[in-house]
């Protein structure tokens, strides 16, 4: 009998406890002030550095006969700028702020396909160099 009446107290208890977890857990669905809910802030820079849109865009001397070579305009580098793709393994990210290149991919409006790599400092961004990757061009640009 004894035995009975410890195994009925202990199932007793565990059920105290369950009805306990229970309650607290109604509680924070009925009480929103104090529910945790987890806030997603956008990334103010989803590429990691690179300022999509910049106040400025500057283009080296290579960049200019790359793009004259390969018939690149500076609308087709903007847009490529705003809507392409980053590939990490073109890209050289170490190093100070103003030392990383993005090499940045996508197809122009002639459905060329480039790659622009680009070097972000501050507000501005330097065209480095245009690559048309599905054609190779007669450039003689140093």
């Amino acid at each position: 009998m004894k035995k009975f009446t410890s195994y009925l107290l202990l199932i007793v208890l565990l059920l105290a406890v369950l009805a306990s977890n229970s309650c607290k857990q109604a509680s924070k669905a009925n009480n929103p002030s104090k529910q945790v809910t987890a806030v997603i802030v956008p990334d103010v820079n989803p590429s990691n550095g690179l300022n999509r849109h910049p106040s400025h865009i500057k283009y080296s001397k290579h960049a200019q006969c790359r793009m004259a070579c390969r018939h690149i305009d500076a609308a087709e580098i903007q847009d490529i700028l705003e809507n392409g793709t980053i590939n990490y393994k073109k890209s050289e990210l170490q190093g100070e702020d103003c030392s990383k290149k993005y090499a940045v991919e996508g197809y122009s409006k002639d459905n060329q396909h480039l790659r622009i790599i680009f070097a972000p400092c501050a507000d501005e961004v330097t065209v480095v160099t245009c690559i048309d990757i599905g054609r190779e061009w007669a450039c003689d640009c140093k």
